[in-house]
């Protein structure tokens, strides 16, 4: 048991946004006594962007935070109005679930969590000022109601500090549209001292949907069969819808190529860099002149509402310009704009100033979480808040910190990327940046994770036994698969390619040939009709990449051995033979704290890596590290 026996630790969770709300659930199932602090509560919960959860790489972060009790994967089913796997056509391991969301639907589940969770209080307010003691965090200061005394704080602010949205030559302060920036809390970060930059992000304008000719449009239906978000849900719970999809065309871009210096982006007004795997509608057409069309994705925001959201074409450019593009395409000729497209930029931390735990090194007791690190999108947020609330009731307590290595989740994956590589841009998980994809599978993920979350007490009852549950048919399945004896005659008659030799074959040795599908065996093994779907997929999945996980499983022993030698801080690099001034140069600039990190320094080779373990060998043996 991880719990608190006596004192619970009071954390103070500062932003009610998706890390917010993660970090502030995590720490109250940890045993903390959390205090979640925003400016509106009834704000808490809403999606500033896009109306939907998962995606490529995505889907994984939710299904590891869902794997972990956390919030938004459920919360996201509640509201969940069109689901699609992204990368049906692929392997597994590629594969991301996503799903559309009703905002407001959505929006209800998060609080109605957030009001359910025991131990996690809501106070409406602004934090504008932390309290020191001894060099480390013990309180904040709100405006309205004074000093809060806590034991760790976490920063989840968004885009709110110094906030600034960017509509063309219009500025206007603010987190999010309507909302105030934190003006206060930045100042008081740069006072510390910490690494800090600007990074700008962006959201498309928000059409009337009455005023859109849907019937124009290719229209995109959700899939049939649904895969949900939440390990603990089997279908839909809200109504579905389609969606549809049109183009921008060559008068699209004639537009805005002839306004492109009315663009704050472009007119100079904005100093942070924006996220290059979500381009605006301006940088489209000036990074890909030779395309004349781009792709729009027409998104309802919600099954009460006319609001659309076009996943595709956002901007910063004027609402006059927004106004004569958005009617420039196929279908929204008479588009009516309800709320114009911006730019918003805003301060964040550099994460190499962050321990694996995303602590800040340099001041002990505060965590960061989420866009402040310099990453995007609400599921990297999600899991950010989740490692943090998790890590600073731990750390009151004093028990070890709990890291998520690279080999395990793609939680691991982000936060080693973040702290140790930092970011020149807005940082976005993709499936690419895991050198175990396919071990960390989304529908895994629980298999993984969920373990940990019950050794730790962090997950309740109901969770516990689908996992259970979970794990037994898949061991049913096996059985089956492992000590069915099929002939050749009945194998070759149910369609797998055979050579004539005569020998019988378990179904796990015919799943393991190429082609050959769990549901072409099924009917000569009747033991496995009775298990869900989800499960034969599943079967056949670890069937088919059995010898590749087999290897990747190696790898992966190796890289957590290599996780575990750390760099002291005060070797001298400058010092290691072996290595060319260049190298050198960059291992002082990143500093490593694992030799797994410094592996991922630009330009490092194995002969590199063996000269820094050499060091470091020849330094454990003469006691000296200089």
């Amino acid at each position: 048991m991880f719990h608190v026996k006596h004192r619970k630790p009071k954390i103070v969770v500062v932003g009610g946004g998706h890390a917010g709300v993660e970090a502030a659930s995590a720490a109250a199932r940890a045993g903390g006594d959390v205090f979640l602090v925003t400016l509106k509560a009834d704000a808490i919960g809403v999606m500033s962007c896009n109306p939907a959860i998962g995606g490529l790489g995505k889907g994984h972060l939710v299904r590891e935070v869902d794997a972990m009790g956390g919030i938004m994967g459920e919360a996201a089913d509640k509201g969940g109005i069109q689901y699609r796997l992204l990368n049906r056509r692929k392997g597994p391991a590629v594969q991301g679930p996503r799903a559309q969301m009703d905002r407001e639907l959505y929006r209800k589940a998060v609080q109605d969590a957030v009001s359910a969770q025991p131990g996690l209080t809501v106070i409406e307010d602004q934090v504008v000022d932390f309290v020191t003691e001894g060099g480390r965090i013990s309180g904040v200061t709100l405006a309205s109601q004074g000093h809060l005394h806590c034991d760790a704080a976490i920063l989840t602010t968004g885009t709110f500090l110094n906030g600034v949205i960017h509509i063309g030559e219009r500025q206007i302060a603010g987190g999010r549209m309507g909302e105030s920036p934190s003006i206060p809390l930045a100042e008081r970060l740069y006072k510390l001292n910490l690494p800090m930059g600007r990074l700008k992000t962006g959201t498309p304008p928000r059409l009337d949907g009455r005023t859109i000719d849907w019937d124009r449009l290719e229209q995109q239906p959700g899939d049939v069969d649904p895969v949900m978000l939440s390990f603990l849900s089997s279908k839909p719970s809200a109504k579905q819808i389609s969606c549809a999809i049109t183009h921008t065309n060559p008068k699209t871009h004639d537009i805005v190529r002839e306004n492109l210096g009315r663009s704050a982006m472009y007119s100079g007004n904005i100093s942070g860099v924006g996220p290059r795997y979500c381009p605006s509608i301006e940088d489209k057409i000036g990074r890909f002149a030779d395309k004349d069309s781009h792709q729009i994705f027409l998104e309802p925001e919600g099954l009460q509402t006319d609001l659309v959201y076009p996943n595709g074409i956002s901007t910063s450019l004027p609402e006059d310009v927004q106004v004569a593009y958005v009617r420039s395409i196929v279908g929204l000729e008479d588009a009516r704009i309800v709320q114009p497209g911006y730019a918003i930029e805003y301060d964040y931390v550099d994460p190499r100033a962050l321990d694996r735990s995303l602590q800040l090194e340099s001041l002990p007791g505060l965590w960061l979480a989420g866009q402040i690190n310099g990453t995007t999108g609400y599921e990297e947020a999600a899991a950010q808040g989740l490692l943090a609330g998790l890590n600073a009731v731990y750390s009151a307590i004093g028990t070890d910190p709990f890291i998520f290595s690279r080999t395990e989740a793609y939680i691991g994956v982000m936060v080693d990327d973040l702290v140790s590589r930092g970011v020149s841009e807005p940082y976005r998980m993709f499936t690419s940046r895991a050198e175990f994809r396919l071990q960390l599978r989304a529908d895994n993920a629980d298999q993984r994770l969920t373990p940990v979350a019950i050794e730790r007490d962090l997950i309740d009852e109901r969770r516990k036994q689908t996992f259970r549950t979970k794990l037994d048919q898949l061991e049913a399945g096996r059985k089956v698969l492992s000590e069915s004896q099929l002939s050749q005659k009945d194998a070759i008659e149910a369609g797998v390619p055979l050579s004539a030799d005569g020998a019988k074959r378990s179904g796990a040795d015919l799943l393991a040939i190429a082609g050959v599908t769990i549901d072409q065996l099924t009917p000569l093994m009747p033991d496995l009709t009775g298990l869900p779907t989800e499960i034969l997929t599943q079967l056949e999945r670890e069937a088919v990449y059995t010898h590749y996980l087999d290897r990747q499983t190696r790898d992966a022993e190796r890289l957590r051995k290599e996780e575990g030698t750390p760099i002291p801080p005060e070797l001298d690099l400058m010092s290691v033979q072996g290595l060319s001034h260049e190298l050198k140069q960059k291992l002082r600039q990143h500093r490593p704290k694992t030799l797994a990190q410094a592996a991922k320094v630009e330009g490092m080779t194995p002969a590199g890596l063996n000269a820094i373990l050499l060091r470091l060998r020849v330094g454990s043996r003469t006691g000296t590290n200089a």
